[in-house]
């Protein structure tokens, strides 16, 4: 997979029509994908998936169709089809050797401030613990107004998230075509693209309704790959109905790949400095600053004093006596709950937040 080698931390997202066909799940096919995902592992690149197909495999479950499904039936049998879902990754990267676990989302997840860092934060210790987190639309409990709808925006989300530095969608083509492939045969197929524009967009289709299974379409990939580019995220779309799909990416298959201007982390540095107006400002002494400089996180026993008020994942100025700002954060603390830990040492610190005031990675110098 030496093309996908220079990558440290890639998302794959798996599409119900690629894991569902005929209302069965396609075992041989998501074997050979975890066994990609486990060579990937083996090289030290760190795997996230985001699939769907719980509510495909509860309607066959149940014998119901989808089409006909009231917004309560389909969230009954995707609670039906999600068990089956985690089952079959469970067993197929248990197979390899390698660990998974749940995590189910929702819009609200990655659009509330403080539920993005508890999830994030959630993801990150996963991928520590050498663990394949598998993601998914929380289909059981959203409703239509905080649902994605489709798990490609869902996927950018969390690569944003989680810091990836590549987001691959396995899907039924192998590519940006510059109109359908499948209606047009003048359809040009792109390799590369580094701007979205409008002339990008329209190339984009309407959802994907042929397979009667999946709900997403070259428009919405489009969308995600945005998304990610903006968060410093490389982007592929390729060719997933084959087995071994990701083997095939990584030694030269067709795809379109959607290239980000900076990597994640200059990306996320870049958003936390711009912040025009941090919500409060947290003074240092020098032994901080020097844990700082050093690429170390912030920590309360650095802490003189706080001002302002904020919450859990507000940006925060870090200045030192003289007024000198040399620093920028998101905060793991709301002011309140702050206040009383300055200068503690950690062992004194009895908060369920901890030692920590602004993680490292959250932290960008000035």
């Amino acid at each position: 997979m030496t093309q996908l080698t220079p990558y440290k931390r890639i998302v794959v997202k798996v599409g119900s029509a690629l894991l569902v066909q005929d209302g069965a799940l396609r075992r041989s096919w998501l074997t050979r994908l975890c066994g990609d995902i486990s060579v990937l592992q083996s090289n030290g690149t760190e795997v996230i998936i985001v699939s769907s197909g719980a509510i495909a495999l509860g309607c066959e479950a149940l014998k119901m169709n989808r089409s006909e499904l009231s917004l309560a039936q389909k969230q009954a049998c995707a609670a039906v089809g999600q068990s089956i879902l985690t089952r079959a990754y469970d067993d197929a990267l248990a197979a390899f050797g390698h660990r998974s676990a749940q995590a189910l989302l929702t819009l609200d997840d990655t659009e509330d401030r403080r539920r993005w860092l508890n999830a994030r934060a959630t993801l990150s210790t996963l991928l520590n613990l050498n663990v394949v987190p598998v993601v998914n639309e929380n289909d059981t409990v959203a409703t239509q107004e905080i649902r994605y709808g489709d798990n490609d925006r869902l996927a950018a989300r969390t690569a944003q998230m989680i810091g990836a530095d590549l987001l691959i969608l396995l899907s039924d083509v192998d590519g940006l075509y510059t109109s359908d492939p499948r209606q047009s045969d003048t359809a040009e197929h792109i390799d590369d693209v580094s701007v979205i524009d409008e002339t990008i967009l329209a190339m984009g289709g309407d959802a994907n309704a042929d397979s009667g299974v999946g709900s997403g379409g070259m428009a919405t990939k489009l969308l995600a790959a945005k998304i990610c580019m903006s968060a410093g995220c490389d982007m592929i779309i390729c060719d997933g109905t084959k087995d071994g799909a990701l083997g095939l990416l990584g030694t030269g298959a067709r795809h379109t790949i959607f290239r980000a201007a900076s990597d994640p982390k200059g990306a996320r540095a870049q958003w936390i400095a711009g912040s025009l107006a941090p919500s409060g400002t947290l003074l240092i002494d020098t032994g901080a600053e020097t844990a700082l400089r050093s690429g170390r996180s912030l920590l309360a026993a650095g802490l003189s004093s706080i001002s302002g008020h904020f919450s859990k994942g507000d940006t925060v100025g870090i200045r030192m006596s003289d007024g000198r700002e040399i620093a920028r954060g998101l905060s793991s603390y709301d002011s309140q709950d702050l206040a009383p830990i300055c200068g503690l040492r950690s062992e004194n610190i009895t908060h369920p937040a901890g030692p920590v005031v602004v993680h490292r990675d959250n932290l960008v110098m000035l």
